[in-house]
């Protein structure tokens, strides 16, 4: 499959007009099923699509679950599937439609254009299949209060100042553990190292191949360079993800954190923390790195895709629901818990961190359909690089043998 790829100037800018709003929910009497992360921002849109649509629907049900990721291929592959919907992004599309399980919306995008803004299609060969709502990216969060009370003068905009001002943390006996990073085994870390990797100016694949091409000057330093900020973060780093590293934010043990945009709002308003944690923390782009002009990030969108194994009706209901959530009401409602590609959205301090990378010139998370198994192996092998049992050139020379294996497996490779 060749897919587009998209352009981030596209995606993540020019967010103006408006689009005429219906509560139209398409077929009545239909099953709404959907499957999404738990962060705020898509509770925001199913809830607001439950509020204008459940009424209309048999059943509406949403399984908000930090697992979704590893449970969609699954849940959609019985007929009929067992979510009718997926919340997803950038790598989940690919890994759906990779197995066939996401239909083509152009007819119902067709039908629903009136409530869509044209600016959020992600069209692949022709085939409108999902439709992005919001902009997403990991960034740096700051602490000011403790970098002034290390002597640091301003916000670090690369990691080798990150490095820098952890040190001076350490040093100043204010905290032996500074760095809050989502370097969980799996899919965390392996996106930890793609982000960093493509900092220092890395490819993932042999130009026009699915071969991969990670073993090399820029890998060797994307691994160094996490291993050294692993050293400053928690002793129990390997197991966090998102929700841990935001709790040591909020409980205020963390000065320097590498964190989900999405977590801006949560962590910045004042619920789950202290005024003290609160009205310090600064939300800025991703540092660079290695001497890089870009932020070292991926750039990401979430956004709606139906299922295959569905009616016909189900699928309309379920994406008339959905469409009918994204209006400039709600963006106004919940405008800081993301970086709305919506009308209305009108950016504040929560964004800040997303809209730097975006204009840093941050590159999106690729969609290629290989890239899955590719980061798949990155989270089941770079552990024991992170722990000194191995070299840098021996994880990744088993990343690559590890991905290869699977590509060959899913006809990527021969």
């Amino acid at each position: 499959m060749l897919l587009k790829r998209l352009a981030a100037a596209s995606l993540f800018a020019g967010l103006m007009g408006s689009a005429a709003f219906a509560a139209n929910c398409g077929p009545e009497g239909q099953s709404i099923r959907i499957l999404a992360s738990d962060f705020p921002a898509i509770h925001a849109v199913v809830d607001a699509a439950r509020a204008n649509c459940g009424d209309a629907a048999a059943e509406f049900t949403a399984n908000h679950t930090t697992e979704a990721r590893q449970i969609m291929n699954a849940a959609l592959t019985p007929n009929p599937a067992e979510y009718t919907s997926v919340i997803l992004a950038n790598a989940t599309l690919t890994q759906l439609m990779n197995d066939g399980l996401v239909r083509p919306l152009n007819d119902l995008v067709e039908k629903y254009k009136d409530s869509i803004p044209p600016n959020v299609l992600i069209t692949i060969d022709g085939n409108v299949m999902a439709v992005a709502f919001m902009a997403n990216s990991q960034h740096l969060f700051s602490r000011k209060d403790i970098l002034e009370q290390a002597g640091v003068d301003s916000i670090p905009a690369s990691y080798e100042e990150v490095l820098e001002a952890a040190e001076k943390i350490r040093a100043a006996g204010i905290m032996e553990h500074p760095i809050a990073m989502n370097l969980q085994t799996g899919w965390n870390v392996g996106e930890v190292f793609n982000m960093i990797y493509l900092g220092h100016g890395g490819e993932f694949f042999a130009p026009g191949s699915a071969e991969p091409s990670i073993n090399n000057e820029q890998g060797i330093a994307a691994l160094e360079t996490m291993k050294a900020l692993a050293e400053y973060a928690h002793p129990d780093h390997l197991t966090h993800a998102s929700n841990e590293t935001q709790g040591l934010w909020e409980s205020g043990q963390a000065a320097l954190a590498i964190m989900w945009g999405s977590r801006g709002a949560p962590i910045l308003d004042d619920e789950g923390s202290t005024e003290e944690v609160t009205s310090n923390t600064v939300l800025s782009a991703a540092p660079t790195v290695g001497g890089g002009s870009i932020p070292a990030a991926t750039l990401w969108w979430d956004g709606i895709s139906i299922a295959s194994n569905v009616s016909d009706e189900e699928a309309e209901a379920t994406f008339a629901a959905l469409i009918s959530g994204l209006t400039p009401e709600m963006v106004a409602e919940n405008n800081d818990d993301a970086v709305w590609l919506l009308p209305g959205f009108e950016p504040g301090p929560a964004a800040a961190g997303v809209a730097g990378t975006v204009q840093g010139g941050a590159r999106p998370y690729p969609m290629i359909p290989q890239i899955g198994l590719l980061h798949a192996a990155l989270g089941s092998e770079l552990t024991d690089f992170l722990k000194g049992g191995e070299s840098a050139e021996q994880a990744l020379a088993d990343v690559e043998t590890a991905y290869r294996t699977s590509a060959k497996e899913a006809g990527f490779l021969k």
